[in-house]
């Protein structure tokens, strides 16, 4: 089971305009307490939309380096008239769920890395790619992804993320949560053995630090934003080899780390 309970729900309101009031049904986007079970016990609940919740459930798992690849997972059941997504893993936690959420203070040239977490240091590589793409292909990338989201046209509350290659948008997840949308696009690809090498991210929110680094536990170089960077993130994704491209709207956009991917003539 996928999950895809519907993205959006129907709220009436009370619309105020031109001096009066008018009752009209609104589209609302829809929010989901999901708890993860590793083995029985409860791992975390992620607050997310009810949308490709194995996906999501799979992507945020190799993100927190409890798997790395499908065959780290014996069984999945989701249950999400209840809430719930029982996963049992083909090896047994060898540490505490406690673990992950501890910092790790490391000593290396980029101070960024300092503000690692135990897994991020586990699972956060310096991605290496020759992939390059032309401003051309940046616009065009961000244009399909928001044309391509009808949950965001109807409710202006969701997030979109988008795998892609320079000229196609190849898988497109939305949520409430910017980093819920990367984690289902991650569930995707290790779902169907894509690899992250050639592909780049298109993403419609802010880049954070933590945006970025999902991007490198994806292993994608490329990351597309409408948004802008925190200097936190721009800090690792100079670190780990992430091309930060940010503001791609009306024709220009801003090019933060590694510019040597963004090439004007391919």
């Amino acid at each position: 089971m996928s999950g895809n309970r519907e993205e959006t729900v129907k709220w009436t309101i009370h619309k105020y305009g031109g001096g009066t009031f008018t009752e009209i049904d609104d589209e609302i986007a829809a929010e989901l307490p999901l708890t993860i079970r590793l083995d029985g016990e409860e791992f975390a609940t992620i607050v997310c939309t009810p949308s490709d919740l194995t996906d999501m459930t799979i992507g945020f798992l190799a993100s927190e380096a409890v798997i790395r690849r499908m065959d780290d997972i014996a069984g999945l059941r989701l249950d999400e008239s209840r809430g719930f997504v029982d996963v049992e893993l083909t090896r047994k936690q060898s540490i505490g769920k406690d673990y992950y959420a501890k910092r790790f203070i490391g000593s290396c040239c980029g101070k960024s890395r300092q503000f690692y977490f135990h897994n991020d240091v586990r699972t956060a590589k310096t991605v290496m790619t020759r992939l390059q793409i032309s401003p051309e292909q940046c616009f065009d990338l961000m244009a399909k992804l928001q044309n391509g989201s009808a949950g965001f046209q109807r409710t202006g509350g969701l997030h979109n993320a988008g795998l892609c290659t320079p000229d196609e948008l190849l898988a497109a997840r939305t949520d409430i949560g910017r980093h819920n949308a990367l984690d289902k696009i991650f569930g995707h690809m290790l779902r169907n053995g894509i690899p992250a090498a050639d592909k780049a991210l298109a993403f419609s929110g802010r880049i954070s630090s933590e945006v970025v680094l999902k991007t490198a536990k994806i292993g994608a170089g490329i990351l597309l934003s409408k948004s802008a960077p925190t200097d936190l993130a721009l800090e690792l994704a100079h670190d780990l080899g992430i091309t930060a491209v940010g503001f791609i709207r009306s024709g220009s956009m801003n090019v933060y780390t590694h510019p040597e991917r963004i090439v004007a003539k391919l």
